[in-house]
């Protein structure tokens, strides 16, 4: 007599066997907290994962408790696997699934921290990363989009966000330049009009 498997069970085995297949979406979430557990960063990839603001702070702050004073650089919470690493007063952590190849998630950790090395000019630490945050989102999204690993080569990253970089047609630099000439601008303006008010009083 054969043996019938029963479709309620077929489905089930065949979800758990998809869920165990490897996926392009490899990264749920990127953080980065700095020596108290405060979020300078997140970017949440699954937005089923936890959805609203209270969820992934309490996700993070849990997290942050079980890594702040461990030695290891992965950890299993809440069936999440993270890899991280911690510089001065900063911590950066990758999340993926519980199925997630941990070598996979720590290339994606690598390259952010080498990236924003760079990009830091070896200071990485908190009012650093503060001062630059424009360039520290360009590194995120040039390794990460929604999910799927993009890039895990630091040298490319950085030369695509130079590249970025140079397409603005305003710098900072240049947007203060922008600032300071509409100011003059103005003061001669002003100027000119309080010279002009003053001759026709006096005619």
């Amino acid at each position: 007599m054969t043996a019938q498997t029963c479709p309620r069970q077929h489905q089930r085995t065949t979800m758990e066997i998809a869920s165990l297949e490897p996926s392009l979406y490899t990264v749920k979430a990127v953080f980065i907290l700095d020596n108290d557990g405060n979020r300078l960063l997140s970017k949440y990839y699954d937005t089923e994962l936890y959805p609203s603001m209270k969820e992934q702070k309490n996700f993070e702050k849990n997290v942050f408790n079980k890594t702040h004073k461990a030695d290891n650089e992965i950890a299993f919470v809440e069936g999440m696997t993270i890899v991280y690493k911690c510089s001065i007063d900063l911590f950066f952590y990758v999340v993926g699934s519980a199925q997630e190849n941990e070598l996979m998630l720590m290339a994606v950790l690598n390259c952010l921290f080498e990236s924003l090395s760079q990009i830091l000019r070896k200071n990485v630490e908190r009012r650093c990363l503060l001062d630059n945050m424009d360039g520290v989102f360009l590194v995120v999204d040039e390794i990460i989009d929604g999910g799927v690993i993009l890039e895990s080569d630091p040298q490319q990253v950085i030369q695509k966000v130079n590249y970025r970089a140079d397409e603005n047609p305003l710098s900072e630099q240049s947007v203060a330049q922008h600032i300071t000439d509409k100011l003059a601008m103005t003061s001669n303006i002003m100027q000119s009009a309080k010279e002009q008010i003053k001759w026709s009083i006096l005619k």
